[in-house]
C-alpha cells in the first residue's frame, strides 16, 4: 500500500475539506473538483472528511449527493444524542467521543457519517470551547495513518466507518480507565479517613460519579445506534453484520464497565456519608447527655441567682446542702444515662 501524499485541502469558511480516494492498494489525496469523477471509478471509494462543516459546504454536499435537508441540518447543529437514519442509498449516523474538561464535565465530540455504496463522508463538530481540531479528528487521523502505513485495509466505506467507530469505542474505554484510577484514589482517601477538607472530598466524589454517568450514557446510546443498524438488513452491505456485532459488543462492554465503576463510586459515597452521619449522631448524643446532666444543676443555680432571694451573708450550712444536692443530682443523672447505654 502506498503512503498518502500531502493533502490537497480546500478551505471553507470554518474549516477544511479533505477528499481522498481509498482502494485496497493506495490512498490518494484530491480536491473537491475531483469528487464526481472519483465516484465513477469502478474500484475503491471516496472518503470526504470535513472539519466543522458550514452552510456552503453542507449545500455543496446536498447538491452532489442528494442528502436530506434534515440530515444536513444535523451536520450543522450540535446534537446531544447519537442517532441513525436510513435512506434509500445511504445511512446517516451521529456518534460522540468523550473528551475530559473541567472536573465533572465531559465534552461530547461529535462525529457525523454518511455511509454510501462508494463513499464515506465524515464531518466533525460543531466544536465546543476547549475542543481542538486535533482532538475532534483524532479517530479519523488515526485510521488514516493506519491505512497509509499499510496496517489497515478498508475495501468498502462500511469497513472504513467500522475502523473509525472502533477507535471511538477505544477512546471511551481509555477514558473509563482514567476515571477508574480516580475512583480508586478517592476510595483510598475515604478509607484512610482523610477529611481535612470534607466538603471538597464529597464534591469530588459526586463530580466523578457524574463523569462516569455521562460516559455510561454515551456508550449505551452508541450501542443502541448499532443495535438499530443491525435490524436494517436490507440497508446494510453484506460485510456489515459481523462488524456491527463487534461494535455492539465493544460499546456494551464499556457500558457494563462504567456501570460497575459508577456503582462502586456510589458505594464509596454511601460509606463516606454513613460514617459522617454516624459521627454526627454520636456528637449530638454526647451534647444531649451534657445538657441533660447539667440541666438540674442549672435550674438550682438559676433559682439561687434570682433577685427574689437576697442574702446579706453566706449561710455555710445551706451552701453545703445545695452543693451536695447538686452533686447528688449530677451523679444520679450520670448513673441513669450509663444504665441506658448513652455513654
Amino acid at each position: 500500500m502506498q503512503a498518502a501524499q500531502p493533502s490537497a485541502v480546500q478551505a471553507t469558511d470554518s474549516g477544511a475539506t479533505q477528499v481522498r480516494w481509498v482502494s485496497a492498494t493506495t490512498v490518494e489525496e484530491h480536491g473537491w473538483a475531483d469528487v464526481e469523477s472519483l465516484l465513477a471509478r469502478p474500484e475503491g471509494f471516496v472518503w470526504i472528511d470535513v472539519v466543522e462543516c458550514d452552510e456552503p459546504g453542507a449545500q455543496r454536499m446536498g447538491d452532489l449527493f442528494g442528502f436530506h435537508g434534515l440530515a444536513l441540518r444535523d451536520v450543522l447543529d450540535r446534537s446531544h444524542l447519537p442517532k441513525i437514519h436510513a435512506y434509500a442509498d445511504h445511512l446517516f449516523l451521529i456518534l460522540h467521543a468523550p473528551e475530559a474538561a473541567e472536573a465533572g464535565h465531559v465534552h461530547l465530540v461529535e462525529l457525523d457519517q454518511f455511509i454510501g455504496r462508494n463513499y464515506l463522508i465524515t464531518t466533525h463538530g460543531p466544536l465546543s470551547v476547549g475542543v481542538s481540531v486535533e482532538t475532534a479528528t483524532r479517530e479519523t487521523s488515526y485510521v488514516l495513518g493506519k491505512i497509509a502505513g499499510g496496517r489497515l485495509q478498508a475495501e468498502t466505506p462500511f469497513e472504513l466507518s467500522y475502523a473509525i467507530v472502533a477507535a471511538i469505542a477505544h477512546r471511551q474505554g481509555g477514558y473509563l480507565s482514567t476515571l477508574a484510577s480516580k475512583v480508586a484514589a478517592l476510595e483510598t482517601a475515604v478509607r484512610a479517613g482523610d477529611e481535612r477538607d470534607p466538603e471538597k472530598l464529597l464534591e469530588s466524589m459526586f463530580l466523578l460519579r457524574h463523569e462516569l454517568l455521562t460516559l455510561r450514557t454515551m456508550a449505551a446510546q452508541s450501542r443502541e445506534v448499532y443495535e438499530r443498524m443491525s435490524a436494517l438488513t436490507r440497508m446494510i452491505p453484506p460485510e456489515a453484520p459481523p462488524l456491527i456485532a463487534d461494535l455492539v459488543n465493544r460499546f456494551e462492554r464499556v457500558t457494563h464497565a462504567a456501570d460497575g465503576e459508577k456503582d462502586f463510586m456510589q458505594g464509596v459515597i454511601d460509606f463516606y456519608q454513613a460514617r459522617t452521619s454516624t459521627r454526627m449522631n454520636i456528637a449530638m448524643e454526647r451534647l444531649a447527655l451534657i445538657a441533660a446532666v447539667v440541666l438540674p444543676v442549672t435550674a438550682i443555680a438559676s433559682v439561687y441567682g434570682m433577685n427574689l432571694i437576697v442574702g446579706q451573708r453566706t449561710d455555710v450550712v445551706q451552701l453545703v446542702i445545695v452543693l451536695a444536692f447538686m452533686g447528688l443530682v449530677t451523679a444520679g443523672m450520670l448513673a441513669w444515662t450509663r444504665r441506658m447505654g448513652w455513654w
